[in-house]
């Protein structure tokens, strides 16, 4: 990953990410915020069932296109936070109305992104 890549990951927040369907095998971007937490980057969303969570529990594999401050398509790894102290430590520094807290940590999807050096597939 280059400097500007860096960079764009310290300050922009939204992106798209590309999954392959569970079912389909195709194919499947959304838009989607993504969060850092210290030197880490999490991808989450409000709570309730969410297809791009479902494609990547299927296939951790996907990429992650910056699409703000510069444009570039990073392979990446999703890894599912299930351990419920980790989820209350992500979602502490990423929910900003403490009365909606309890139900992110219930219910939130959550994962943990890890950069790759390859393109998925």
């Amino acid at each position: 990953m280059d400097d500007t890549a860096r960079k764009a990951l310290a300050r922009d927040r939204v992106v798209d990410i590309t999954t392959m369907g569970r079912k389909s095998g195709q194919p499947r971007r959304i838009e989607i915020w993504y969060h850092r937490v210290g030197d880490r980057i999490y991808i989450s969303g409000l709570p309730g069932r969410r297809d791009w969570y479902a494609n990547l529990q299927a296939d951790p594999r996907f990429t992650f296109h910056l699409k703000q401050s510069t444009f570039a398509s990073l392979p990446a790894v999703a890894t599912p936070i299930t351990d419920p102290a980790e989820r209350r430590r992500v979602f502490a520094a990423i929910v900003s109305n403490p009365r909606h807290y309890e139900k992110w940590v219930a219910g939130s999807p959550l994962v943990e992104v890890t950069f790759l050096d390859e393109e998925p597939g």
